[in-house]
């Protein structure tokens, strides 16, 4: 039989000591006090609730002598509903980005992104967690909140990245915003228990994450995430975006705005990257997860897949490829959540029947396995990254278009 635990101050001790200290601590022990009735503590809720009561009561002669129409608004605000003209603002912006073909870091394709909801949402609420400037996620025509003003829209929180995560899902719980706020990916970490609980709450929260890669530079290890993206992959009912440039950017803030229900994470580089979708199209290519951005030339023989900042260096081992006589496709896989939504057909078409399938991340491969299959290969980080220029931390870590044609050549 298991044996009954002694308390601690008996252990070591005779049967007979044991005994003796038993009398003792009953001698110094007392009865519990009765539970405190505090007449006081209910007074003051009760007092809470008057003043609420009366705050309401003002409030609604507010409403009720408000326009049809701003009535109209505010309750389709507190329905999670978006205001009527915003996607196709968003598609005029991709129309114009496909022609200009700008070089921007992707945080700074977000930037310009919420420049146009920000024109047309006017229920966003943003933020930042101390790094605005970085991760430009302050919208032309925004405001401050501050203690004497809460008129503006964005929130300046602070270095608290957890306490803004939980009062951004707060302020959805409450309805008639849109919160997002921004960090470096490397501090999901610090964000972590409350994003999780965006995801099982079901929660419409944005949390916009710059610096998602190697691609930083200089900072380091200490600040290059490495098992993040796997890490919230992982966490139930979260989509995780890692757009490819501002065509991609643009169509991804569009998907987190129409997710009343689950949160989202967008991932954005620190550094330039060149604009690869240069043909407009209308449809949000990326609401599907992944899709072919650049097929072969004759048949398929390798599909590259890659996210983000990595989809540059796709391209340029698709075109060698091609040049040595092997059919390669590249395919951008902005949300992998969304893939695996979709149907056996659109996956096989997209993965490719039969093809070499090589991957590409500045990132761990912990998620990947599922779509390279038994003949594929993963081009990425093995381990934790290290300081230097981003152009020489992808050569050292060999993340680079020479080592995604040795891997493919080797499969076939």
């Amino acid at each position: 039989r298991r044996r009954p635990e002694r308390a601690p101050h008996q252990n070591g001790r005779t049967k007979k000591s044991r005994e003796q200290m038993s009398g003792d601590a009953a001698a110094m022990s007392r009865s519990s006090p009765p539970t405190r009735r505090d007449p006081l503590g209910k007074a003051a809720w009760r007092d809470v609730g008057a003043r609420g009561g009366a705050n309401h009561d003002a409030w609604r002669k507010i409403f009720d002598a408000a326009p049809a129409n701003r009535q109209a608004a505010f309750k389709a605000a507190m329905d999670g509903a978006l205001p009527a003209g915003w996607e196709s603002a968003l598609t005029e912006f991709k129309k114009t980005m496909s022609a200009e073909q700008p070089k921007l870091a992707t945080r700074q394709s977000s930037q310009k992104t919420l420049d146009v909801l920000n024109g047309v949402v006017p229920n966003l609420a943003g933020g930042s967690a101390d790094l605005t400037g970085s991760n430009l996620t302050l919208a032309e025509g925004m405001t401050a909140v501050s203690r004497d003003d809460y008129a503006g829209g964005y929130i300046y929180y602070g270095v608290r990245e957890h306490a803004m995560a939980a009062a951004m899902n707060g302020i959805a719980l409450h309805g008639g915003f849109v919160p997002y706020g921004g960090t470096f990916l490397i501090f999901t970490d610090y964000c972590k228990p409350s994003i999780r609980l965006s995801a099982l709450m079901k929660q419409r929260v944005i949390y916009v994450m710059t610096h998602d890669s190697i691609g930083l530079g200089e900072d380091g290890p200490t600040h290059q995430p490495v098992e993040q993206l796997a890490g919230l992959r992982a966490i139930p009912n979260l989509l995780v975006f890692r757009p490819a440039d501002v065509v991609e950017t643009s169509e991804c803030w569009a998907l987190a705005m129409k997710a009343q229900s689950t949160p989202s994470v967008i991932a954005l580089t620190r550094q330039g990257v060149p604009t690869v979708r240069t043909e407009h199209r209308d449809e949000n290519l990326s609401e599907r997860g992944a899709y072919v951005l650049r097929e072969a030339d004759g048949e398929r023989q390798v599909t590259i897949l890659a996210t983000g900042s990595e989809i540059e260096i796709a391209l340029d081992a698709r075109d060698r490829l091609q040049g040595d006589g092997v059919g390669a496709a590249v395919v951008s896989m902005p949300c992998h959540e969304l893939f695996d939504q979709q149907d056996d057909a659109y996956r096989e078409q997209v993965l490719g029947a039969g093809a070499v399938r090589i991957a590409i991340e500045a990132a761990v491969s912990y998620g990947w396995d599922r779509y390279l299959g038994s003949n594929g290969e993963f081009v990425g980080m093995p381990g934790f990254g290290a300081s230097a220029p981003a152009s020489d931390l992808y050569n050292h870590f060999g993340i680079t278009a020479e080592n995604v044609v040795r891997a493919a050549k080797s499969r076939l």
